[in-house]
Formats: structure tokens, C-alpha cells, sequence
């Protein structure tokens, strides 16, 4: 049977396996979030599911395997949300939306996104392939602030002098405190967004206006996402 040909369920053999992937996904997340990863096997991600105990081996190889995909498919989701956040925004600006983004992200998204940072924190783990796709994550991040602050350099609303990358690790290191602070601890969302609302004070503190007069006004140069 070809990728395209509709199977007995009106499917294409390259739609089942993405319904059979989502499903499986979903069982990951509600599993890891029950009992953390160290418990969940990929048996017991096939039957809830609804498939047979060795799918998700099958489809995944290994717990490694399904953990990467995880976390590729919910960082993809982040990036999308956060794409559409910070778009025509620049600087500063871009700081402050990627940071309402987050915290909307883990309020509103709290099941996949508690699991996407279980996984996260497990990366220290010996498990190397995790490791790999989460240092991966970790430095597109980075990329990401470090490409906000020079946006607003170049555009003169960021106060000069600014040591780019010093600033975007505290603000990644940050971020990843909130996440954690969030996972050990059950805040209430109005914890959750003062957490957020802090970051955005202490990024406003460290980047500041840039002084009248100083630098280019013109617009925000595009900047890859």
C-alpha cells in the first residue's frame, strides 16, 4: 500500500501515523505528568493510546526516541505562539512579549508544558540523545534574546554599552527558574504572572531606553526567528 492510499479508516497510511503519533504524544504527556518519565514506558504510551503495547517501540525505538519527539513537537508549538507574539515588535518590546507569551504558554498550556520541562530538567540525566535535542533548545533560545537585544542597538531604543550576551543568559537562566520554581511548587496563576511581571522589570532595569538622541532611529531590522 503507497503513503497515499486511503486505508480501511478513510485514512492515508501517512495520516494514520500522524494520528497514531498525536495520540501517542498525548498518553507521553498525561503519563510523565502522573508519574514522572523515569516510570513511563513506551507499553504503557501504546495502550493508552489505544494501540498495542509495542507501537510506540516500534514507532519511537526507545524512550529516548519518544522523548525527543516530544519535546520537538511542543517546542515547535512554543515557537509558533512565539513567532505571532513578537511580530513587529523590537528590542525591549520583544523581551516583554516573549515573556507574556511564556507565561500565557504555561497557564494555558500547563499539561504538555510541565511535561516538555520535566523532560527538560531530566536532560542532566545520562540519557545523551535528551541531552542533545535539549542543549539544542537551550541555544536557539539563547540565539533568540541575544538577536531581540541587538535588534534594539541597532534601533536605538536599547541603551548602549549593553553586554549582549551576558543579558540574554540571565534572562534564559530566568526563565528557566520561573519554569522550575512552577513545576516543584503549585502557584496560583497570579504567582505565575508576577514571576513574569519581575523578569520583565529586571530585563527593563538591565537593557533600559536608550538615551535621546542616541543611536538610529530607524525601525527594527528583521531578525531571523
Amino acid at each position: 500500500m503507497t503513503a497515499g492510499a486511503r486505508t480501511p479508516t478513510g485514512l492515508t497510511q501517512v495520516e494514520r501515523a500522524a494520528l497514531s503519533d498525536a495520540r501517542m504524544a498525548d498518553a507521553a504527556v498525561a503519563l510523565i505528568c502522573e508519574r514522572g518519565a523515569g516510570q513511563t514506558t513506551l507499553k504503557d504510551v501504546g495502550l493508552l493510546a489505544g494501540y498495542s503495547r509495542g507501537l510506540a517501540s516500534s514507532r519511537f525505538g526507545s524512550k529516548a526516541g519518544l522523548w525527543s519527539f516530544l519535546v520537538r513537537t511542543i517546542g515547535e508549538e512554543w515557537l509558533a505562539e512565539l513567532g505571532q507574539a513578537v511580530a513587529g515588535t523590537c528590542g525591549l518590546e520583544t523581551i516583554h512579549a516573549a515573556v507574556d507569551a511564556h507565561c500565557r504558554f504555561l497557564l494555558d498550556s500547563s499539561q504538555r508544558i510541565r511535561a516538555f520541562y520535566v523532560l527538560w530538567f531530566d536532560s542532566v540525566g545520562p540519557d545523551e540523545a535528551l541531552r542533545a535535542v535539549i542543549t539544542s533548545a537551550h541555544q536557539r533560545r539563547q540565539r533568540d534574546v541575544e538577536a531581540w537585544i541587538t535588534s534594539g542597538l541597532e534601533a536605538g531604543t536599547i541603551r548602549p554599552g549593553i553586554d549582549v550576551r551576558s543579558v540574554a543568559e540571565q534572562f534564559c537562566a530566568a526563565i528557566i527558574g520561573i519554569v522550575y520554581t512552577w513545576l516543584v511548587s503549585p502557584l496560583a496563576h497570579a504567582e505565575v504572572r508576577h514571576l513574569h511581571v519581575g523578569l520583565k522589570d529586571q530585563m527593563t532595569q538591565a537593557l533600559g531606553p536608550a538615551p535621546a538622541g542616541a543611536g538610529s532611529s530607524s525601525p527594527c531590522p528583521e531578525h531571523e526567528r
